[in-house]
């Protein structure tokens, strides 16, 4: 079953309840998993997430295929 049919199964078998403390229940439980993926970032982070925007934007970064062949080189010479 994939991801997509799984959750069309359970929104039709939630449409289905009526119990009304049993809908509260799941929704705790989707409101808790929900907060739990909720990043908070520091100031700092923020600002150095800004600045490596604007390295990548300035094309200062190099592609991570471009660095293994880099240090296979560096690794082979050694």
């Amino acid at each position: 079953m994939t991801t997509i049919e799984l959750k069309k199964q359970l929104i039709n078998r939630i449409a289905e309840i009526d119990d009304e403390s049993f809908l509260q229940a799941i929704k705790t439980i989707l409101d808790s998993k929900t907060q739990s993926q909720v990043l908070t970032l520091t100031d700092t982070q923020r600002q150095e997430i800004f600045e490596s925007k604007k390295h990548i934007e300035q094309g200062l970064f190099i592609e991570q295929d471009d660095l293994d062949e880099k240090f296979n080189q560096w690794k082979r010479s050694k």
